[in-house]
């Protein structure tokens, strides 16, 4: 049986971003309400993994024990909340690595398939970013773009089309966990209600 599985960004979805990178634990903030909505994505069973950019590895700007503090705050902020994010898989090139893991390619997704031993086909990733939904659809992941870091420009226009057509939008991560909890429960909902259905059917039949 698969894995219920979400796959987040993690700049500008689960953390502010910044223009001039997030280069320290003190730098790492959450946005409102992201905490808590990974820590609801935990308690109804879901696993969440992070696939990020982290190309200020590759430019000097910080090192992996940074990173690893950053994350830190994050699984202990998580934790207070009863959540937990399974792994987080980054990217630590520049551009002009010429790399296969760097969003937009879809490397970091090929990985945590692997790592789930599933196909990804079908599972919800979220990101503030165009290559963010260029790499997971790749992969057959369902797209979904928060209007928080990057998104932010889009929050109030039409998504332009080179976006992938089936893209959802929510206005940050706790909308689309909204959503997606709301989704699942209307489809167990539909499930629970099937047999009374049919059982009614055929009573009708004789």
């Amino acid at each position: 049986m698969s894995t219920k599985l979400v796959i987040l960004d993690r700049d500008g979805t689960i953390n502010y971003d910044r223009d001039d990178y997030v280069k320290s634990a003190e730098e790492w903030q959450p946005i409102p309400g992201a905490i808590e909505a990974i820590a609801r994505l935990n308690h109804s069973g879901w696993h969440v993994v992070v696939a990020s950019n982290q190309s200020g590895l590759g430019r000097g700007l910080f090192d992996v024990g940074t990173l690893n503090q950053m994350h830190e705050k994050m699984n202990k902020l998580l934790a207070a909340e009863g959540g937990r994010v399974d792994a987080i898989f980054y990217c630590p090139h520049t551009p002009e690595d010429h790399c296969h893991c760097r969003k937009p390619l879809s490397g970091l997704f090929q990985q945590i398939g692997e790592r789930y031993s599933q196909d990804l086909k079908g599972v919800p990733a979220v990101g503030d970013s165009l290559r963010d939904l260029q790499a997971c659809v790749e992969q057959g992941c369902e797209p979904h773009l928060v209007f928080t870091g990057k998104g932010e420009q889009f929050r109030h226009v039409e998504l332009p089309k080179h976006f992938p057509e089936n893209t959802q939008t929510h206005h940050d991560l706790s909308a689309f966990v909204d959503w997606l909890l709301n989704k699942e429960q209307l489809n167990q909902d539909a499930q629970e209600s099937s047999p009374k259905a049919t059982h009614g059917l055929f009573r009708g039949h004789r």
